[in-house]
């Protein structure tokens, strides 16, 4: 199940070492996708595709700046260039800042929303035409559970509006693409990891975090991973404009 061999697929955001981009990179070449990975730190993505490679895929390292229109149609018409189509794009690129709105500048605000939820626009509107042109493809988004509960886990209420932006979009999306078999949803994970806070915790820190999580943990980005894997199979082919919760439990609609 959850075969992607000859797909070819976009991770943002795949530079960090520990990062939920990195692990969708690796998850999604063990299946058999040729996987493009970009991220501003070029060193990071250039490490990411070798291990993507040493799993027998192809793979492509470009440096982006998503909030860049011009630099984005650079890396998909690279891929495209490369490999002819785009079967997946993971947006995953994203940052985050724990401050309270009343000492949130209108820069910190632009910031966030740039890369979190204007990233996700640049990327799925270019790689549009690509997978309109072959009636097929998979987008999927990187939303948060602070999208949905309203912050309270880690990041201001800009980081909050836009993850929640990034629902609303990849929602009204999945109806324009939906005539030509493309599918858009989007995964909302809680407390994962990873390197997005500053880095890992360390292991007591860890559980003083996790203690209102019901699986008292946090998520690994591996898990993450594998339900974007799920979301860019042919399993997933009827299921569009959702949402998928990954949290622990920490928050349960």
């Amino acid at each position: 199940m959850f075969e992607l061999t000859g797909k070819t697929a976009i991770v943002t955001g795949a530079g960090s070492r520990n990062g939920i981009g990195r692990a969708t990179a690796l998850a999604l070449a063990k299946q058999g996708a040729d996987v493009a990975v970009c991220d501003l730190n070029l060193e990071g993505v250039q490490e990411t595709a070798k291990e993507v490679k040493a799993l027998g895929r192809r793979s492509i390292a470009l440096q982006v700046d998503v909030t860049s229109p011009e630099s984005v149609e650079k890396v998909v018409q690279t891929v495209v260039k490369e490999w002819g189509r785009i079967d997946i794009l993971a947006n995953i690129a994203g940052i985050t800042q724990p401050i309270k709105v009343i000492d949130t500048t209108p820069a910190d605000f632009d910031r966030i929303v740039a890369v979190n939820m204007k990233g996700t626009f640049l990327f799925s509107k270019a790689v549009l035409p690509t997978m309109m042109a072959q009636k097929s493809g998979r987008i999927i988004n990187m939303s948060s559970v602070s999208a949905k509960r309203g912050g309270g886990v880690f990041g201001g209420a800009h980081y909050s509006a836009a993850k929640a932006g990034i629902l609303g979009f990849a929602k009204a999306l999945a109806r324009e693409v939906a005539p030509y078999n493309i599918t858009v949803n989007s995964v909302a994970p809680g407390l994962v990891l990873t390197d997005i806070r500053g880095g890992i915790e360390p292991e007591e820190e860890q559980k003083k975090m996790a203690a209102d999580i019901p699986l008292k943990r946090l998520g690994k980005p591996e898990e993450i991973a594998a339900t974007i894997c799920f979301l860019a199979s042919d399993e997933a082919a009827y299921i569009t404009g959702e949402e998928i919760d990954i949290n622990g439990g920490s928050h349960m609609d």
